[in-house]
C-alpha cells in the first residue's frame, strides 16, 4: 500500500506538531520552581540556593551539599558521626538537614506551588 501525497504531508505535519509540543513541555518543565534551600552556619546565613540548578556547594570547608534534580543532600562532612550525610534529601516540600558538630543547617524552602493547603506534617518526631 502506497501513501498518497496528502497522507504523507499529514503524517509529517502530525510528527512535527508532536515534536514541537514535546519541546515546549521540556522547556516549561525546566522553568518550574522547585523551591530553594537556606544554609546557615553557626546561626549566620551562609546562602540561599534555588533547587532548579544542579550544583555542589562547599559550606565553610566542613560540609558539602549537592543539589540535583530539585533535591538537596549533604554529601560530605568533617563531623565524626556523619549523621547529616545519612539524612534524607530535602526538596520543594521543605525539610531540614542538620549537622550539629559543624553547626550547619540546611532548610528547605517550599516553592509557591508546593505551599498549598496539602496534608503535610509541620514536624516529625521520633
Amino acid at each position: 500500500m502506497k501513501l498518497k501525497k496528502k497522507e504523507l504531508i499529514f503524517f509529517v505535519l502530525l510528527a512535527a506538531a508532536a515534536l514541537a509540543a514535546w519541546a515546549f513541555m521540556s522547556m516549561q518543565r525546566s522553568q518550574v520552581d522547585h523551591g530553594s534551600i537556606r544554609i546557615t552556619v553557626n546561626g549566620e546565613l551562609f546562602g540561599e540556593y534555588k533547587l532548579n540548578k544542579d550544583q555542589k556547594i562547599s559550606i565553610g570547608g566542613t560540609n558539602t551539599c549537592r543539589i540535583r534534580n530539585g533535591k538537596a543532600k549533604m554529601i560530605e562532612a568533617t563531623c565524626p558521626d556523619h549523621l547529616c550525610i545519612h539524612q534524607d534529601e530535602i526538596g520543594e516540600k521543605g525539610g531540614f538537614i542538620i549537622c550539629l558538630p559543624n553547626k550547619v543547617i540546611i532548610e528547605g524552602i517550599p516553592s509557591q506551588e508546593a505551599s498549598t493547603d496539602e496534608d503535610v506534617p509541620d514536624m516529625i518526631a521520633q
